[in-house]
């Protein structure tokens, strides 16, 4: 029984970083050996060469290294053991009686960094223009194999396991009712866990159309022919990463575990509206919205400091592989619970009303948004509060 006691204990976390860390961080920069400047003038041929310079330059010489630290640190982190690895979490109860429990999933390049700015919103809905109504108990997990949850040493963690590892997360919590949300991979775990149906899970919402990638979305209006021809655009010429993760992570682990600049250069070239939004940030100090040069280093600098640049990109060979489950499993109904759903204009397509009924026929809200892409809580962490304020009204 001591054992068992032992195993699922929930244990409080601190991030302290030894300076040996931070000193070899500053020598691998400062040893950098970039190449020779791109031969085009967008971003065609990968992360361009003035971006990544004023990157590794801001890094070493403005950046703050211990800022993560005092950052994560002034919120209440835990960890606790999952089907065999412990998983980090940040864990904010809300001020307010009555409050919500949600539990939000980040995705890559993200880890929970990108959330920590719509935690107060969130929990604290009467100090950023909501009401009491509106609070929710905040569950912040790091995937296994980002930041500081552990590293899987088995093979199996795809998204439909992370998604029972969350239901029995906040199982553990003491939440009996509860609801999800979730963009890029966050998007799949939360996808997962409303097919999974787990008790008490009463309604999920997502900020990426992850059934739309299926290619049986229909293209009938100008609507869906344009979200259709985005999806196209993006597996023709904007995905690199995804393949290269998806088939060969542990080849692309040796670089982003062996230079901070090659992993930053690896991170930032995710999504075209993103990429941009942040390279206006480092070369003409113009960010947009909260994609600030300081944020978006916090969330670089934990995967380099956490070693967890090859365990990240193994969930994508284990979430999206050839030999991962959703390659060739049964279609999985879809969720009874209700579902929310935001489009935010920057996201690699635009998902339409009809494509999202159609992945969820229980589809209880949906709203497009003026502003904000890929990484919308990183992004507009406002804006993004009130739309899951919105989403999971008729649940409360």
């Amino acid at each position: 029984m001591a054992a068992v006691e032992t195993a699922t204990e929930i244990r409080p976390f601190q991030f302290d970083i030894e300076e040996d860390a931070l000193e070899d961080l500053r020598r691998r920069l400062e040893a950098t050996r970039l190449p020779s400047k791109e031969l085009v003038e967008d971003r065609s041929q990968g992360v361009q060469l003035a971006t990544i310079q004023e990157l590794a330059t801001y890094w070493v010489t403005d950046y703050d290294l211990r800022r993560v630290e005092a950052r994560l640190n002034a919120l209440p982190q835990f960890t606790t053991e999952i089907d065999g690895v412990n998983i980090h979490f940040i864990h904010v109860r809300s001020p307010h009686e009555n409050a919500l429990p949600l539990i939000m999933t980040h995705g890559w390049p993200g880890s929970v960094m990108e959330m920590i700015d719509s935690v107060g919103p969130l929990t604290d809905p009467t100090a950023h223009g909501g009401s009491a109504e509106d609070a929710f108990h905040l569950v912040l997990p790091s995937l296994p194999g980002y930041g500081f949850s552990g590293e899987p040493v088995e093979v199996g963690w795809d998204l439909g396991r992370t998604g029972r590892a969350w239901s029995e997360l906040m199982r553990r919590l003491g939440y009996t009712s509860y609801v999800a949300q979730g963009g890029d991979v966050g998007a799949g775990v939360t996808d997962a866990m409303g097919r999974q149906a787990p008790e008490g899970l009463i309604g999920i919402h997502t900020n990426l159309l992850v059934p739309a990638l299926s290619g049986t979305m229909p293209t009938d209006t100008d609507d869906e022919r344009a979200a259709a021809a985005q999806i196209a655009t993006f597996q023709q010429s904007g995905n690199g990463y995804f393949v290269e993760m998806a088939t060969r992570p542990q080849t692309i682990g040796y670089a982003l575990l062996d230079s901070p600049v090659a992993l930053a250069a690896w991170m930032i070239d995710h999504d075209t509206d993103a990429y941009y939004k942040i390279a206006r940030a480092f070369v003409d100090g113009q960010p947009s919205g909260n994609l600030t040069r300081a944020n978006v280093l916090d969330n670089i600098t934990v995967y380099w400091l956490t070693g967890t640049g090859a365990s990240a990109a193994r969930s994508y060979w284990e979430a999206y592989g050839p030999d991962a489950p959703a390659a060739g499993r049964r279609p999985v109904p879809p969720p009874t619970i209700p579902v929310g759903f935001t489009t935010f204009p920057g996201e690699i397509w635009r998902t339409p009303r009809s494509w999202a009924e159609k992945a969820y026929p229980n589809l209880t809200y949906f709203n497009e948004v003026d502003r904000g892409g890929h990484f919308a809580a990183w992004e507009e962490p406002e804006l993004f509060s009130e739309e899951l304020r919105a989403a999971f009204a008729s649940v409360r």
